[in-house]
């Protein structure tokens, strides 16, 4: 009874799955395909949103993310999927550089607040707003949420 209560109350944090594979496709700048026992799955980069590849910088994010996991074998860490059906995880590059938080770092993706479990996630933010990596160069960048709402 203890197990199933703090199960409830500490959701993600116990039966968290891992899986390995290799990146065998970037979709955009939070979603790659992963080659993982015969087939490939859809992984969804947790705690943050990059651009719509329509979007200011949406291609340049994406070409981010391909430089960094593209080939690669990475590590999924993840413990739900969401409503596509894509598994949201965090990834793991082989030479252990964490793409969400890369991503974020380094101007190529926002971190999305309403869904964003990763306390490290906003100072890394904030760190790449004041030194203007990525699309915080530009003057007043449109988060993917909004722009996706206007352009639906």
């Amino acid at each position: 009874m203890k197990m199933y209560l703090l199960a409830l109350l500490l959701p993600g944090t116990l039966f968290a799955a891992e899986m390995q594979g290799t990146v065998i496709r970037v979709i955009d700048g939070d979603t790659i395909d992963l080659f993982h026992e015969q087939k490939p799955v859809r992984i969804r980069l947790a705690n943050i949103d990059a651009p719509e590849k329509k979007q200011a910088y949406g291609r340049w994010s994406l070409h981010k993310l391909n430089s960094l996991v593209i080939g690669q074998t990475v590590t999924v860490t993840y413990t739900q999927s969401d409503r596509y059906g894509r598994i949201l995880g965090r990834v793991v590059s082989n030479n252990g550089i964490e793409a969400n938080r890369y991503m974020v770092q380094s101007g190529a993706a926002w971190v999305y607040d309403r869904y964003n479990t990763d306390n490290a996630l906003p100072a890394l933010q904030k760190e790449a707003q004041q030194q203007k990596r990525g699309l915080w160069a530009d003057g007043n960048p449109v988060p993917p949420w909004e722009w996706r709402h206007k352009n639906n």
